[in-house]
């Protein structure tokens, strides 16, 4: 089978199954989901608290559990990100390409408008593709890649209040706050990253239910045991 090394277009048979994702990658997928499940929940209820639930504050101490549940999943995700940009470097090919997308290639914006073309009805059948399509690439960059970063940064930005101006983690993330004026704003970015990541989510399930289903490689499947199947050529 041959493949176009850039934007990992099927450009000839036979298809055969390639491995496509490493155990690193797919542990760090699978992790991150969770996390991002377990603080999109939390910090819905840190910024729109239930209401009093009676009796002692003491005995209960539910709004704190809240908290420190958001922590503890915030500093997963924070190090399962780093640990995944390690990974770029360490890893495969697939590895690099929602963190590096090929934006220097023709062929690679070929391949993204010709996906695009695919997704709007304008183009019956898709080409087939080892990895992420370059329409996925950039979708994942943008929306994924870059929403974490800003998540990230306002998120310990708002951890760091807690120990004042002149500790260790305002020294680190102070700056995030003197960026945007103010912990308002850092709020209010946070909060609109968590929508921003929760849009791509969805979209993201949506879009491998449906590639799963209509195209002729498999997706679910790739991201559990690491194998790109082929199901048909294209017609």
């Amino acid at each position: 089978m041959r493949v176009n090394r850039v934007s990992g277009r099927v450009l000839e048979g036979p298809f055969e199954p390639v491995y496509v994702y490493e155990a690193p990658v797919r542990f760090w997928h699978w992790t991150m989901a969770i996390c991002m499940v377990v603080l999109a929940a939390t910090g819905y209820l840190i910024g729109s608290p239930l209401p009093a639930i009676g009796g002692e504050a003491t005995f209960s101490y539910f709004f704190a559990n809240i908290r420190m549940i958001h922590f503890i999943a915030a500093m997963l995700f924070v190090v399962l990100f780093l640990v995944r940009i390690v990974w770029v470097f360490l890893g495969n090919h697939h590895a690099r390409s929602i963190f590096v997308p090929p934006v220097w290639s023709a062929e690679w914006w070929s391949g993204l408008f010709s996906q695009a073309a695919y997704y709007l009805f304008l183009r019956r059948e898709p080409h087939h593709w080892v990895g992420h399509n370059p329409l996925a690439q950039f979708a994942m960059f943008a929306m994924f890649v870059l929403g974490s970063i800003v998540i990230v940064l306002t998120g310990l930005a708002l951890y760091s209040e807690q120990y004042g101006w002149g500790s260790v983690w305002m020294n680190a993330f102070g700056w995030v706050n003197v960026l945007l004026g103010g912990s308002q704003m850092v709020r209010t970015v946070h909060n609109l990253a968590m929508w921003y990541l929760l849009l791509f989510a969805i979209v993201h399930v949506y879009m491998v239910f449906r590639e799963d289903i209509m195209s002729g490689e498999s997706v679910i499947g790739t991201m559990i045991n690491g194998i790109r199947m082929f199901k048909r050529a294209p017609r």
